[in-house]
């Protein structure tokens, strides 16, 4: 008791000055603390729908079929592997711009596992980019994982392991997560009932990843061909065990798909609505860009007025399906992209590094336009300057 009330006359006998420097130190040691408990609070992290989707909204991928099924928004349950989610840079005020990569080899010495985006950081089109195998090699004999993630949906898992090899390119499929395999993926973690029926407005990709996951499916390119004769009083049949609508990516989008859909997720009871991707654009050709899976959803999304359930990036169900599997930390992870709007905000709603590449759709204009928010760790311009920035640090 002697010993609090000496120091609490001490404390009161200090001089003005270093009172009122504790004082301001204190005030501003709070107002970090606020704005970091501000930004993990799970208001602060954006949605990939086009308006806010409260939390409580939130399908986990461990939920099982029938809870929240009419829910929308990305996936964002955290998995026992991920480490800390870095909050995301959704507020200019908050965004620290991006550092131009200079020390190649310490980014690698800091982490276990690289993931890649693959339109716009492996390949364009069907055309790879210079570098790549030589980059790839390095990674590899200082053994690091390799994981490839992409949010385009025309193949499967395999299909895309023979791009790779005819670009040769030594992949093994293992390593390769489409958002075609994602959508079976959460399809299995629901515990989608196999009685159900999936719709697909999309490509052979998703129709091989449900097959393989014994989910049985309808539409597809099949459905391409089909029309409708709106002649008086014309009404369209669907089928009633229809529980999953799954659109992706399709070039044989069409009038009579958007209807059958609609009319699946609209009337039949806890339908759920799953988007592969709400990518803008995407690679078709290296010549141009060209409307990516984001047009086909945002038909559905304006028939239906339901926000979708997107498995691929930015949602995280990748992210934690990938630190189970392979049982690393995502703070061990640094993704690689060209998207700020997908690739990065991917990793950074997982809690990796990030690394933006230039050899895709963002440009360095783009980066740093006061009005991006979005902000990775570091940029460069192709994955090739792992060898060039190596070159010069060593």
């Amino acid at each position: 008791m002697r010993i609090t009330v000496t120091l609490l006359k001490l404390k009161l006998h200090q001089p003005n000055a270093t009172r009122s420097s504790e004082k301001k130190q204190r005030a501003s040691q709070q107002q970090v603390e606020e704005m970091l408990l501000a930004r993990a609070s799970p208001s602060f992290l954006p949605s990939t729908s086009s308006s806010p989707t409260p939390s409580s909204q939130t399908l986990p991928p461990s939920a099982s079929f029938g809870r929240n099924q009419r829910s929308g928004g990305a996936l964002t349950a955290a998995s026992p592997h991920c480490g800390v989610r870095r909050p995301v840079m959704a507020a200019a005020a908050a965004a620290v711009p991006a550092a131009k990569l200079e020390d190649a080899e310490a980014l690698i010495d800091s982490v276990e596992t690289f993931i890649f985006d693959c339109d716009g950081v492996i390949w364009k089109g069907d055309k790879l980019i210079d570098g790549v195998p030589e980059t790839l090699d390095l990674l590899r004999s200082k053994g690091k994982r390799l994981v490839f993630v992409t949010n385009n949906s025309t193949k499967s898992r395999k299909q895309y392991g023979k791009k790779f090899e005819s670009l040769g390119l030594s992949v093994n499929e293992e390593e390769i997560f489409a958002s075609s395999f994602a959508a079976a993926a959460y399809l299995e973690s629901i515990d989608f009932p196999k009685d159900k029926k999936v719709y697909v407005i999309g490509e052979e990709g998703i129709l091989i990843e449900l097959e393989l996951a014994g989910f049985k499916h309808l539409g597809g390119p099949t459905d391409g061909d089909k029309k409708i004769e709106l002649k008086p009083g014309f009404y369209m049949e669907h089928d009633k065990d229809v529980g999953a609508v799954v659109v992706g990516f399709d070039r044989y989008f069409n009038y009579y798909k958007v209807q059958y859909g609609t009319l699946c997720i609209r009337e039949n009871p806890g339908c759920l609505f799953i988007a592969t991707n709400r990518d803008a654009v995407t690679h078709l050709t290296d010549a141009q860009e060209w409307a990516g899976g984001g047009s086909m959803v945002g038909a559905v999304l304006g028939s239906t007025k339901q926000e979708p359930l997107v498995v691929g990036k930015p949602s995280t169900f990748m992210m934690d399906y990938l630190a189970k599997k392979f049982g690393i930390t995502t703070s061990q992870i640094c993704m690689v992209g060209d998207r700020l709007d997908t690739d990065i905000l991917f990793g950074q709603n997982g809690g990796c590094k990030t690394l933006l590449v230039l050899s895709g759709v963002t440009s360095v204009e783009t980066l740093q336009s006061p009005n991006n928010t979005i902000q990775p760790d570091f940029y460069t311009n192709q994955i090739s300057d792992f060898l060039t920035l190596k070159a010069a640090a060593v």
